[in-house]
């Protein structure tokens, strides 16, 4: 069966078009707060080398294959593996790998454009000065419980966070509806140079502190008694996080990448668009890391909680540091662009597929899908108050204390994505015929390059997707 020369939705205009787009869907905030955390947690620089390891051993194999997909398929998620379960003479079973994508990608964005709300309440608030007054508190303990009660104030009340969620929605419906050059291309095409810019005027701040160094050395300096022994005791779990930050920093699985794929230029190289986007996201944490840690121990804080280091910490830090309502401000606004980068990706696999069936139009397929995800991130709105007492599955003691965004979130990204990523190597490495494959890589199956990304593809990408999948669902806990 012959397969789309081209895509119906259009194509990237260039090279680089895909390549803003691309690393757009795979930056985030995940990228901004998560990787640096992380980095800290389990070893700093140890920790680093690790995950660029994977990086480039699992994160880069599995990108090329998922973009390998969507270019020889030219459709959606859902369509693509059709046509290609179908070009490989495998069972048309394989389409649910293009709807587990689609789906995945559809509840991530039903609770990511809540979080991203938060970034984007954030921004009057900081530049207001509201933190500022953390000057006049006399103990750390009234500066945490002041910066604490504003958080608080914010996810306690639904109205204002549906305020916020609706906000980012419309947004992104606006920049999807216009259509792969006209929408996403457009919009990518100034969000990525301004979150750049936003990056580097954060990054040239974060030197001017007195502890810049201080930060380099936490990120960079190697101690592996830290990764491998984190809580006292022997524990790999630092080389499987940093897997899964890996697998899970570069979009993959959950179809956005594989419908990007699918708008590239026929003769755009695979290897060459891959590689540059993953360099691009790998530099974004790490550059986001250099400006984390030295405000925060410029500031005498710690670079712990998670989430809490951006909406709890880094306000107490801008409120105390010299022109902080600026740089905090322009970081929130760092925050928003990132993810509107990766919600309009996360949208773009489920229009994509409502367009392909004839019945909708690009217009009336962005604004269903932007609505049906509305409507579903209600569930996580009143996760942080009205029902927040709601755990739907407390009868099994392993969820006993989750609520509605607990369960979409551990679904999605701990079970889905690594499950959609294995398979995505498994068809491609072991089902699809090695001369296609060569064929779109414009690769010889012979060559060196093709020998080692298969080899990496068959056996050590499987192995190290299934280990992150094995820890997610807790065997190794």
């Amino acid at each position: 069966m012959s397969t789309p020369e081209t895509s119906i939705h259009g194509e990237w205009s260039s090279r680089l078009a895909f390549i803003l787009a691309a690393t757009g869907s795979a930056v985030g905030l995940g990228n901004i707060w998560r990787f640096p955390y992380i980095t800290g947690e389990y070893g700093g620089g140890a920790f680093v080398i690790v995950y660029l390891l994977c990086i480039a051993l699992i994160g880069l194999p599995v990108m090329m294959a998922e973009v390998l997909l969507g270019k020889r398929g030219r459709s959606s998620p859902i369509n693509s593996m059709r046509i290609l379960a179908q070009e490989a003479k495998r069972t048309r079973w394989w389409q649910a790998l293009g709807w587990a994508g689609v789906v995945a990608g559809f509840l991530i964005l039903s609770f990511y454009s809540i979080i991203a709300g938060w970034a984007l309440a954030y921004i009057p608030r900081v530049a207001s000065g509201m933190f500022t007054v953390v000057n006049d508190l006399s103990t750390t303990k009234e500066v945490a419980d002041f910066v604490g009660a504003r958080f608080g104030d914010l996810v306690g009340d639904p109205l204002r966070l549906l305020a916020w969620h609706t906000a980012f929605m419309i947004v992104t419906i606006t920049m999807v509806a216009g259509g792969v050059q006209g929408g996403l291309e457009r919009a990518v095409r100034w969000m990525m140079p301004a979150l750049f810019i936003v990056l580097l005027v954060l990054v040239g701040y974060a030197m001017s502190t007195p502890k810049f160094m201080d930060g380099v050395h936490f990120m960079f300096d190697v101690d592996f008694h830290k990764l491998f022994y984190p809580k006292g005791e022997f524990s790999g779990e630092g080389v499987l996080v940093a897997m899964g930050q890996a697998f899970f920093s570069l979009s993959l699985g959950m179809g956005a990448i594989m419908v990007y794929g699918a708008y590239l230029p026929k003769h755009a190289s695979i290897a060459q668009t891959t590689t540059a986007v993953v360099v691009a996201d790998t530099f974004i944490a790490i550059l986001a890391g250099l400006i984390i840690f030295p405000i925060v121990f410029s500031n005498g804080l710690e670079p712990g909680g998670g989430a809490g280091l951006v909406f709890k910490i880094l306000p107490i830090a801008f409120g105390q540091m010299p022109f902080g309502s600026v740089m905090g401000t322009l970081f929130f606004v760092l925050l928003a662009l990132a993810a509107w980068s990766s919600a309009i990706s996360l949208i773009e696999p489920a229009v994509a597929w409502l367009v392909e069936t004839g019945k909708f139009s690009r217009l009336s397929a962005t604004i269903g899908c932007g609505v049906a995800a509305w409507l579903v991130g209600f569930a996580t709105v009143f996760s942080f108050n009205i029902w927040s007492g709601v755990h739907p599955l407390s009868m099994f003691s392993a969820f006993k204390d989750k609520t509605l965004f607990n369960l979409i979130e551990y679904l999605t990204t701990n079970i889905m994505l690594p499950l959609g990523g294995l398979f995505i190597a498994i068809f491609v490495a072991w089902l699809m015929k090695r001369q296609i494959v060569a064929e779109e890589l414009e690769s010889s199956p012979e060559s060196f390059g093709y020998r080692l990304w298969q080899f990496l593809l068959r056996y050590v990408t499987p192995l190290g997707v299934g280990l992150v999948f094995l820890n997610a669902i807790g065997v190794f806990s």
